[in-house]
């Protein structure tokens, strides 16, 4: 929580982790992108989603100036979108030798290490970028986090409206109800489970959150187990009221980016399945190979703020249509197939009833939306055309970093918008792949 009592960033992603809210942020390319190729501006490099352009941009900026911290903290920002880890391990230490202070640059090189399970050597980052919580709760894990045991895991998902929900066993007890979400990061649970699978917290943070108070708290679990996989020393979450009761009873717990990410994971929503597998060249060899014979092309992915998956799509209306950076959500609450940010719906002529509000959350926030009909949304081969869509026209389409992930963003694909489709990603090559019907 910051200093004057209201949500900061950090709470934020803590919200949609407690309370799985509906949208996550996603960026889009706008119109301008394809005029900015050649301009050699950086940072609207950046802004339009250009992230490789936009980093060979920001070297040359640092050979003519060594000294640049935008352009070296920015470049490591690069690298870490797309898990190149030696780029932006080596342009952040940069950074931080032209700025020890900079926040931000911590910020970055703390997601740096936990994304390669370096996870004591976040702990001070964490710390230098103001967030004790994370300081303390990664600095508390001993040995190797997330260890992996098992090597295939097919997990029913018993059920997929109006939250998608599998069975997991935590601590060797018996099974409970998890949600899963990409947009949020850690493993969660609520308050009641942590405490019969005898978790004690390391740390602790009181949140004000719309005129009450629920208290956040972090924790090592020793044991989830996912059908055939067993994740060990796991970093968890939970959260109570004052009184220590739980919040929210939809499920017994959630899966995040955090989890999956250490795992090729496929989302399949046509054969109502997850499918886990431990993460080698091998498995990757073989899903790459899958994709491949069933005609399925890789589609790129970025991973911004700690837990936010993008990749590229499109939208059309009756006067237009854009193609560029989106946001990616899996699982969570959702009757959308996309969302629109800001005055985009009305710039590409999408059909919106704006007599019809909606009153709805987004990042945990109030939210008012309005229900809209695109010609067209896609992401790759996957299609859906005048499906039920948000628009927002108040919610910007760039929220700079530290509250946003910094470059443009004009919607997002959501849950209903996989229902035909399996989903594989990769993150160690950081691709997509989109596929009809149920996974073989």
């Amino acid at each position: 929580m910051a200093d004057d009592g209201k949500w900061d960033r950090r709470s934020l992603f803590r919200g949609a982790a407690v309370l799985a809210g509906a949208a996550a942020a996603a960026p889009l390319l706008g119109e301008a992108a394809p005029a900015l190729a050649g301009s050699g501006d950086a940072d609207a490099l950046f802004k339009a989603g250009k992230f490789e352009q936009a980093g060979r941009a920001y070297e040359e900026i640092l050979k003519k100036d060594p000294k640049n911290l935008h352009a070296a903290r920015q470049r490591g920002y690069v690298g870490l979108l797309a898990n190149q880890f030696p780029d932006a391990e080596k342009y952040l230490k940069l950074a931080l030798q032209l700025a020890p202070d900079d926040k931000n640059t911590h910020s970055f090189l703390a997601d740096c290490y936990i994304r390669q399970d370096k996870l004591t050597l976040s702990a001070p980052h964490w710390k230098a970028a103001g967030e004790d919580s994370y300081a303390k709760w990664f600095a508390a894990v001993s040995g190797e986090g997330y260890q992996i045991h098992g090597d295939l895991a097919r997990l029913p998902i018993k059920q997929m409206d109006p939250i998608p929900l599998v069975e997991a066993s935590v601590n060797g007890g018996p099974t409970k109800r998890f949600m899963f979400y990409t947009g949020a990061p850690n493993l969660s649970m609520r308050a009641s489970v942590a405490k019969e699978a005898g978790l004690s917290p390391v740390a602790s943070q009181k949140i004000d959150y719309e005129d009450s108070v629920i208290w956040a708290h972090y924790g090592i679990l020793d044991s989830i187990k996912l059908g055939g996989i067993e994740l060990r020393n796991v970093p968890v979450g939970w959260s109570s009221t004052e009184s220590g009761e739980d919040v929210g009873t939809d499920s017994d717990g959630l899966i995040g980016t955090w989890v999956f990410y250490h795992l090729l994971t496929t989302f399949d929503y046509a054969g109502r399945q997850l499918i886990l597998r431990r993460r080698t060249p091998e498995t990757a060899r073989k899903a790459r190979a899958t994709a491949r014979s069933a005609g399925v092309q890789p589609l790129p992915m970025w991973l911004a703020r700690e837990q936010y998956l993008h990749s590229t799509g499109s939208f059309t209306g009756a006067t237009g249509s854009r193609t560029g950076v989106v946001g990616v959500n899996f699982g969570g609450t959702s009757e959308i197939a996309a969302g629109l940010r800001g005055p985009t719906a009305e710039q590409l002529g999408v059909r919106s009833d704006y007599d019809r509000e909606i009153g709805t959350f987004g990042s945990s926030h109030p939210a008012v939306v309005y229900p809209c009909y695109p010609k067209e949304i896609r992401l790759g081969s996957a299609a859906a055309k005048e499906v039920y869509c948000y628009t927002n026209p108040n919610q910007p389409v760039n929220v700079p970093w530290p509250y946003g992930t910094g470059f443009d963003a004009m919607g997002w694909f959501s849950h209903c918008f996989w229902k035909p489709y399996n989903i594989t990603v990769d993150f160690t090559d950081m691709n997509l792949y989109i596929a009809r019907g149920a996974a073989t």
